[in-house]
């Protein structure tokens, strides 16, 4: 299987991030569903695999302050509580297309 290939990025408001894949596919997410889904060894123990963070805690009003690429591979995020270390990668991302539909 190839992995999933980005053809547009769009962080056109601070609230949310649209991804359109060569596919046809589209994953739009707001900054706070990217923010509880984060794979980061602070909100993911990297042993066990269980999610630390509690998704609760991410108000649904949460803003991404900056959108990076990283390499050829994935998006890092900086939220506007000041969390950035998280790596979304295109096969992350490209689920959340299709757990959308």
């Amino acid at each position: 299987m190839t992995s999933p290939s980005p053809l547009v990025i769009t962080k056109s408001a601070p609230e949310s991030l649209t991804v359109e894949w060569a596919d046809g596919k589209t994953t739009h997410m707001s900054a706070a569903a990217l923010r509880r889904i984060c794979p980061c060894a602070h909100c993911v123990n990297e042993h066990t695999g269980v999610r630390m963070l509690d998704p609760a805690s991410i108000p649904d009003d949460l803003t991404q302050t900056d959108v990076i690429l990283v390499g050829n591979y994935a998006l890092r995020v900086t939220f506007a509580d000041g969390h950035n270390t998280g790596l979304f990668t295109w096969s992350v991302l490209y689920e959340q297309a299709g757990a959308a539909g």
